[in-house]
């Protein structure tokens, strides 16, 4: 889907909905770099783990795991959110969703998705 059909999708909507919008994208912003941040912590720790040679991090693994992991998923319910207000195709989704399996890469893909919205929320 095009930025101009959600850009279109926005204004059907109507101006009520762009306090929604900043909200959810405040949440999934908020998400991505806790997200983001977890997952660089929890891959240096389980480098640490294999072997590596790595200062520090000792038994970060067991409980920052299971905390990725819920932020994990509430990074997608904030991504499902925010996708479905500013009717982002569905392989936007998925990729953005995605991206936060990769160190570092949920940062660049948060750059790029607040771009888009913020650029939205201007034009619509």
């Amino acid at each position: 889907m095009s930025d101009e059909t959600a850009r279109a999708g926005a204004r059907a909507q109507g101006s009520a909905s762009i306090p929604k919008v900043r909200a959810a994208l405040l949440r999934y912003r908020v998400l991505a770099w806790i997200t983001g941040f977890g997952l660089i912590l929890l891959t240096y720790s389980l480098l640490r783990h294999v072997g590596l040679a790595l200062p520090g991090a000792e038994g970060i693994s067991e409980w920052l795991g299971p905390i990725h992991g819920t932020f994990y998923i509430l990074l997608l319910v904030s991504t499902f959110d925010l996708g479905t207000r500013v009717r982002w195709s569905w392989s936007r989704m998925i990729l953005t969703a995605l991206a936060g399996t990769v160190p570092f890469l949920s940062f660049y893909a948060e750059r790029r998705n607040t771009a888009a919205v913020v650029r939205l929320l201007q034009r619509g």
